[in-house]
């Protein structure tokens, strides 16, 4: 047993360890959820240092890894691990940012854009209907298991890029992330796309009527009515929304999976 433990414990392997642990950090602390509510950082690092223990066996089994000669060639390694799985969770962030842009047009729309409260996940201050959005994209995220999407994502990108491997950002890793990013705006839009348009012919409506009936006070009628058609309108889209957010979701998921295919 002791000859075993010894082996366990030698410097390259506790320099493994490290990389596995940096790597899976990244995109813990950059993952949907995780790294935007209010969870204790010590949660995280435990998750991280499990996760990696559970990885350790399957990752050092087949690596080939050199140990660094210098301090400089170590923290080299590190922070191209850290990038690795950084970009991992970063990408997942894209969908909530799409919906968050998605919401910001509704409210707008609708005419409830001053009405604010506190996000607890950024402790900045957010409109209303940006963060029910951004709630139902959070549990549509959990319900598909998003999480296990993303771990398996990052154990791919040990099987690509084994510790100690050279990384490099290439054409297609870097196409992928920007694709992921630019279609943030068309998932947004294409979200509320219904509601937008109702409201749009709602207004032109409320114009020819003012035009209609000049003694009537168009600004204390359509501001109320607005916010009701816009409630009702959501109500009547809540079902096609979250089956649109599912599908985006996934497909989202997919591309994660494949980045570093």
């Amino acid at each position: 047993m002791q000859p075993n433990l010894l082996t366990l414990l030698s410097p390259a392997n506790i320099i493994i360890f490290v990389i596995i642990f940096t790597r899976i950090s990244g995109m813990i602390f950059s993952m949907p959820l995780i790294s935007t509510y209010p969870i204790p950082e010590q949660v995280k690092i435990w998750l991280g240092a499990l996760v990696s223990f559970i990885l350790f066996p399957m990752v050092a089994a087949h690596s080939g890894f050199v140990v660094p000669q210098s301090m400089p060639e170590l923290l080299l390694y590190l922070f191209r691990e850290f990038a690795i799985g950084y970009i991992i969770g970063f990408c997942a962030t894209f969908l909530f940012a799409a919906v968050q842009i998605g919401g910001e047009f509704v409210s707008i729309q609708v005419g409830i854009s001053m009405s604010q409260v506190l996000d607890p996940t950024t402790g900045e201050s957010t409109q209303i209907l940006s963060q029910m959005y951004t709630y139902l994209a959070a549990m549509v995220f959990v319900g598909l298991n998003a999480h296990q999407w993303l771990f398996a994502a990052l154990y791919k990108s040990f099987q690509a890029f084994p510790p100690g491997t050279d990384f490099v950002f290439t054409g297609s890793i870097v196409s992928q992330v920007l694709h992921m990013s630019a279609s943030m705006f068309s998932i947004g839009i294409s979200m509320i796309l219904p509601i937008f348009c109702v409201m749009f012919v709602s207004e032109v409506l409320m114009g020819f009527m003012s035009k209609m009936m000049p003694q009537m006070n168009i600004f204390m009628v359509a501001i109320p009515l607005k916010i009701y058609v816009g409630i009702v309108l959501m109500l009547m889209f809540l079902s096609p929304t979250v089956t649109y957010l599912i599908t985006v979701t996934q497909t989202y998921l997919k591309n994660i999976l494949n980045l570093f295919v």
